[in-house]
């Protein structure tokens, strides 16, 4: 276990029968404007959402220099320590934005938790459809949502419905929505829209959990 102390954000019930750990993007804190929104509309579901930042992204709070993630294995083994602080793994639900999220998929079989939830799947870096994230994917066990925008440039739908991906999965369309569930103007919808539509798909998603 890292030595220094994880710092959390909660919000919502902290006696919900289920905890959804919410990590952030790569180049995004924990507390910005897109995960505020999405853990107080969970929160507003009735359940506990715990956002933390991986190391990387705590130091750049503290010096406010950028820099890179770590490499998945660090990333992966901080996510362990994540379960292990807030305690059950069968009582929590991991996942997250974008990286954060790809990381807990990697994750989540060895650590035994309830569920899964990819705000964002990167299923390949923009424009390099070929250099696909998707190999564990295909034996994952545990049950999973990804809420993934029809415009994500990281695995447009015609894509991601080629893919070989396990039966526990399942995809949640967010309308129009690109990386950020941001819609066009044009879509007659909004970010708060989308963001709220994908909150309700992972409460039903979290509901057939805890049942």
């Amino acid at each position: 276990m890292s030595n220094e102390p994880i710092e959390f954000i909660f919000d919502g019930d902290e006696n919900a029968s289920l905890t959804i750990v919410l990590a952030h993007g790569a180049g995004a804190p924990m507390d910005s404007p897109f995960m505020n929104e999405m853990a107080a509309e969970l929160a507003g579901h009735g359940w506990r959402v715990a956002r933390f930042e991986f190391p990387y992204m705590a130091k750049r709070r503290l010096d406010g220099k950028k820099r890179g993630p770590d490499r998945a294995p660090v990333l992966e083994a901080f996510w362990a320590d994540v379960v292990k602080t807030l305690g059950t793994p069968s009582n929590l639900v991991i996942g997250g934005k974008s990286m954060g999220g790809r990381i807990a998929s990697m994750a989540a079989d060895d650590l035994g938790v309830a569920g899964l939830v990819c705000l964002g799947y990167p299923f390949h870096p923009p424009a390099k459809p070929e250099n696909l994230r998707t190999e564990h994917l295909i034996a994952l066990k545990t049950p999973a949502l990804i809420c993934h925008g029809t415009r994500d440039p990281f695995g447009r739908p015609d894509e991601v419905a080629g893919y070989d991906l396990s039966h526990s999965i399942d995809v949640h369309w967010v309308e129009d929505g690109d990386h950020d569930f941001k819609p066009r103007k044009s879509s007659g919808r909004t970010q708060s829209q989308n963001i709220s539509d994908a909150a309700v798909a992972i409460s039903d998603f979290a509901n057939k959990i805890a049942s």
